[in-house]
């Protein structure tokens, strides 16, 4: 087995952000783990806009980096072109626009060529933001002290753990965790689930990756995010990954959301 130590975000990105009625406290980063031997996660904790999103490449190779990075990019690109009149059309056309560049640049290379993705928007007034949501990445969030799954994963372990096809601790549970039914780079050209979600003063939200929901588990998760300061929340989740195995990249962004005051909007 490879083994790395180190990582490549070892010091989480944090900053404020303002929407609104409201103002965002973000962190994120990222470890590579003991089993890959780079990350082929991508994180983006927007500096200026609120907004964040991780991705999760398909595999170890340049396939894997190139549907991550296009993917994010293409993201990031759209959402900040278009703000701040931002919204599902737009951002449904911003996934088109992913996938579409992500399968061309797969016809170019002999290896799977697909990525994960989950963002979070929040809508300039502050009342309101957006999921998006294409794989198993995951998004959570803290609200009175119960954490909730607010996404789906696309994989058939989801749906035959929903239906009754078999039991969730079975080996064909295990072996349907990596058959992805919905991914960027799927030759279907899958929609993106698109939620729309209240924001609330005092909800704390997790998006990660499986390298953290796999390892992780809910109490535990849950009494990293209820501390209430983002930073910690990562390194903590960060280094529990590291701890249960390191089996995968791991990445996570977590976001408070708590009032607006004077100064909202500038970088720590």
């Amino acid at each position: 087995m490879f083994r790395r130590a180190p990582s490549d975000r070892p010091e989480p990105l944090t900053c404020h952000l303002a929407a609104g009625r409201v103002a965002l406290e973000v962190a994120g980063g990222s470890v590579v783990g003991h089993r890959y031997p780079a990350n082929f996660d991508v994180l983006h904790v927007d500096p200026t806009l609120p907004f964040a999103a991780v991705v999760d490449g398909m595999g170890s190779g340049e396939g894997s980096r190139v549907a991550g990075a296009t993917t994010m990019t293409t993201l990031v690109e759209a959402v900040r072109a278009d703000w701040p009149t931002v919204g599902p059309r737009e951002l449904r056309a911003a996934v088109a626009d992913a996938r579409s560049l992500v399968r061309a640049a797969g016809a170019r290379l002999a290896e799977l060529t697909g990525c994960t993705l989950t963002a979070l928007l929040v809508e300039p007034g502050g009342e309101q933001a957006w999921l998006v949501q294409l794989g198993d990445s995951r998004a959570y969030r803290l609200r009175d002290g119960v954490l909730e799954l607010m996404t789906v994963d696309h994989t058939a372990a989801w749906l035959g753990l929903l239906h009754g096809w078999f039991r969730a601790d079975s080996p064909e549970a295990t072996r349907a965790r990596y058959q992805l039914l919905r991914y960027i780079g799927h030759p279907d050209n899958p929609d993106a689930d698109l939620l729309a979600v209240p924001l609330r003063v005092g909800d704390t939200w997790l998006l990660c990756t499986d390298g953290v929901s796999d390892q992780v588990d809910y109490h535990r998760m849950r009494e990293a995010l209820a501390g209430g300061d983002p930073t910690r929340a990562v390194r903590s989740l960060l280094a529990i990954s590291l701890a249960e195995g390191g089996e995968d990249n791991a990445t996570a962004v977590v976001l408070r959301v708590r009032p607006a005051a004077e100064g909202d909007g500038e970088d720590r």
